[in-house]
């Protein structure tokens, strides 16, 4: 068992539930998350380690939305998400701890102002197309910083609200995208030894907490107040990134 304080194992076990929360009420919510794990853990084991709670709550996205996803959009993206992929690998297979940690503060805190800039300037028809280039540069960048910071979700928030989806192809449709991009990052990062023993049984731990974040998710996604949410994990999001900087 890895040996971390009581408090670290607060803050982790909060991590997971939130990721659970964020796979099935409140899509982004898992940015949070990423900052608790890579305060607690080195850089890179708080990506692999998160990859794997993941990948857990995507099983609960696809119960939920597995029939709704649009599968042309999904085809048009995988290019651009490959060769984002193998960037981001090569910058952790190459990158140690600290510039790792720092770069994952740097995505943290770029999606932030990703997810605010989207929030002043909502995706129109007339904004954003929908076409290869657009898909492109969206895949590419998704790919990169969900290698590196399991961060893709703002990215690709943005580009499936361009597609002007129904909500429930929306989730549908991200629902199989992470889920199928999650299985594909899990040889590279066993590739550079990031699974290690002490990874593996902290996630058994973990797990439970994703599911019950998953089920708390299901049971009150219509009662949350999205926005008063949504301050307090971007405030939180900020003040953890920051931290890793120093």
């Amino acid at each position: 068992m890895p040996e971390l304080s009581l408090v670290a194992w607060g803050l982790l076990a909060i991590g997971a539930v939130i990721i659970g929360v964020s796979k099935t009420a409140l899509p982004g919510a898992s940015i949070l998350s990423i900052a608790l794990l890579a305060t607690v853990l080195p850089a890179r084991t708080s990506t692999a380690a998160m990859l794997l709670l993941l990948i857990v709550g995507d099983v609960f996205a696809l119960i939920a939305y597995r029939r709704h996803a649009h599968w042309p959009t999904l085809v048009r993206l995988a290019p651009a998400v490959v060769a984002g992929l193998l960037a981001g690998f090569a910058f952790l297979a190459l990158g140690n701890d600290t510039v790792v940690r720092r770069g994952i503060a740097v995505i943290l805190l770029a999606m932030i102002a990703l997810t605010l800039w989207r929030r002043r300037h909502p995706v129109s028809e007339n904004t954003v197309r929908t076409g290869w280039l657009t898909a492109a540069g969206y895949g590419s960048l998704g790919g990169f910083t969900t290698m590196v910071a399991n961060a893709g979700g703002p990215v690709m928030s943005m580009y499936f609200l361009a597609t002007r989806a129904p909500i429930k192809v929306f989730l549908g449709t991200a629902a199989w995208f992470f889920a199928i991009v999650n299985l594909m990052k899990v040889p590279f990062l066993a590739g550079i030894g990031l699974f290690t023993p002490s990874v593996l049984i902290m996630d058994a731990v973990l797990a439970p907490g994703v599911v019950i974040g998953a089920l708390i998710g299901l049971a009150v996604a219509s009662r949350i107040n999205q926005q008063l949410f949504d301050r307090i994990v971007i405030v939180l999001t900020v003040v953890g990134s920051l931290y890793l900087l120093i």
